[in-house]
């Protein structure tokens, strides 16, 4: 918890100001019982009526105090909650956008959305009770016990032995619960993953009649979760049974006590009252804290979590061998294996090829060869675990990703697009591309005439992209990669759902660009890489032939089984 209060050294004055309040109101609460006392002792017993109501107006004025003193306090406690809320989100956001996509990986996405929202917002809760209760409670707890010392000294023994035995019960369920939490914690991410593909995948559980199953698995995990919220409840439930029954029999022992003390005259009436009303001030004040107690084990236990988050770093790997290797390559791989975190083999092993600036890379193989991961590596998404990976000449490494990153247009395998505009989804590319620049990437991209179908590049885009097709979501992130004017383009099976003719149109189009960008091609179909310069056959991880297509049909089997096995079919659909 210590390491994120540095989210709050914008909010130093309200976290400074929200307890002070507290006390102030709290020292008032604790004049209280005395100026009762008074009233009891020689405004009643003497008939002074005069003394009643002067008393009376005491305890007027300080319950108005008192009350703006707790709204001022409950002000600067909301105001630095929030604040802090905020600013943990936003840097809790930073961290996670700068990992890379090993550490996203290992993390989960579910784990990631539960610890920005629910984590988060467990922890401004904890941050407001704690400014408001953290030292109100103690302070009164404490300070009604120095009170009853000052009435009477053996009364006040009752008061101690009470706060100890309560702080033994108090600390105790605190620490059992402490772990639970954060296991309930990891649960409801389980929850939200499978929340999650349910809302992503709905489509394919319904293709496929799954909503039984999913609906199986979805109980026996939200079942486990609520097992785990019963277990620690039941424990957490004991807090304020127990806090009443020893604090009530306290109070019997006190008044019996008290009663016999006034008998014998060693003690008033008013000072009885007093200290039945400090009392019930600890009875209070404990219940308050029990409450935050449970609040701050799960804020803790949250806590926890999201340091684990903030103390990640990123994997990728960065140095200064900036040096021009080959000023004939845009991008050259030389003897590159990489190996996924956690995986049990290498994705890719011994890869060296060179592209030359304005060639077109055709990268072809079955599923699982390993043609995603080699282009992935250009953008360093990932770190190669043995060779180096080079743009014009220089290591990955030695380049600001943000700069490496802006020569590229990457289309991944799964288009995405995000809720705006399409011009807004465009600029995602370029943030000050003209509607000409636009019009013209999306007029390469084979789907100009359906935008502006659509209401132009105004159009709205769903979440998701929900309100296009599959093939017209593939032709938009073409689109937007084309508008940044990339010096690599990396199509990364971003035609698997468009037809041959359109496919072949686009693929027309964006090889007539004027500024010759090297453009790799991956896709299973043989069609779309013949055009290449240079194809590179994957297999299992591995290179099995490098060349043109006529090479390859003459050296290269993995290349001629591929390509007649679909041949045929495509000539016949062509």
């Amino acid at each position: 918890m210590k390491s994120l209060l540095v989210y709050m050294r914008h909010y130093k004055k309200e976290s400074f100001f929200a307890p002070l309040f507290k006390l102030l109101e709290a020292t008032f609460e604790l004049i209280v019982p005395l100026v009762v006392a008074n009233i009891i002792d020689k405004g009643i017993a003497n008939g002074d009526y005069k003394l009643i109501v002067k008393d009376c107006l005491i305890l007027g004025g300080f319950a108005l105090v008192g009350m703006v003193m707790a709204i001022t306090a409950q002000y600067f406690a909301a105001k630095a909650a929030t604040g802090f809320g905020k600013e943990l989100r936003t840097g809790l956001f930073a961290k996670i956008q700068s990992l890379s996509f090993s550490e996203i990986d290992t993390m989960g996405t579910s784990s990631l959305i539960t610890r920005m929202t629910n984590d988060v917002t467990q922890l401004q809760n904890g941050v407001n009770m704690s400014l408001r209760l953290l030292l109100r409670s103690p302070f009164i707890v404490a300070g009604a016990m120095v009170m009853a010392f000052t009435i009477d000294i053996k009364c006040a023994l009752i008061f101690l032995v009470v706060i100890v035995a309560l702080s033994i019960v108090v600390f105790g369920i605190m620490g059992f619960t402490m772990p639970g939490y954060r296991d309930i914690q990891k649960q409801l991410d389980s929850v939200t993953l499978i929340t999650r593909e349910n809302y992503a995948g709905a489509r394919v559980i319904r293709a496929f009649t799954a909503e039984e199953g999913e609906k199986e698995t979805f109980n026996k995990r939200n079942e486990m979760l609520a097992h785990l919220q019963r277990s620690i409840g039941r424990v957490s439930a004991l807090l304020n049974p127990v806090t009443y029954v020893m604090i009530n029999v306290a109070i019997i022992v006190l008044i019996q006590t008290g009663a016999v003390r006034v008998n014998i005259g060693e003690l008033s009436q008013g000072q009885v009252v007093a200290l039945y009303n400090y009392m019930s001030q600890i009875l209070v004040e404990l219940l308050k804290l029990a409450m935050m107690i449970i609040q701050l084990t799960k804020a803790l236990a949250c806590a926890s979590r999201i340091r684990g988050v903030l103390a990640m770093d990123s994997s990728l790997q960065h140095n200064d061998n900036s040096g021009v290797k080959d000023e004939n390559c845009a991008v050259s791989f030389e003897g590159v294996t990489l190996h996924y975190k956690n995986a049990g083999e290498n994705s890719l092993e011994d890869i060296s090829f060179c592209a030359e600036p304005g060639q077109v890379i055709g990268v072809i193989g079955g599923t699982g060869s390993g043609k995603s991961s080699l282009v992935s590596m250009i953008p360093h998404f990932y770190d190669a675990k043995k060779g180096c990976v080079s743009v014009f000449g220089r290591d990955v490494k030695s380049y600001d990703d943000d700069e490496l990153r802006g020569m590229i247009g990457y289309v991944q395998q799964k288009a995405v697009l995000f809720k705006g505009t399409i011009r807004e989804n465009m600029k995602w590319g370029k943030p000050n591309a003209t509607d000409e620049e636009i019009r013209d990437a999306l007029k390469r991209a084979q789907i100009l005439d359906i935008i502006e179908n659509k209401g132009g590049l105004d159009a709205e885009v769903e979440q998701n992209g929900a309100n296009f097709s599959g093939g017209q979501k593939q032709r938009l992130s073409v689109a937007r990669a084309l508008v940044r004017h990339p010096k690599i383009l990396i199509l990364d099976d971003s035609s698997s759902a468009l037809d041959y003719a359109t496919e072949a149109a686009m693929r027309k189009a964006i090889l007539s660009l004027d500024y010759n960008p090297t453009v790799f091609i991956v896709s299973q179909r043989a069609s779309s890489v013949m055009c290449a310069d240079k194809i590179i056959v994957m297999d299992d991880g591995k290179t099995a032939g490098i060349g043109a297509h006529d090479d390859l049909m003459k050296n290269c089997g993995v290349y001629r089984e591929i390509y007649d096995s679909q041949f045929s079919r495509e000539v016949t659909a062509q």
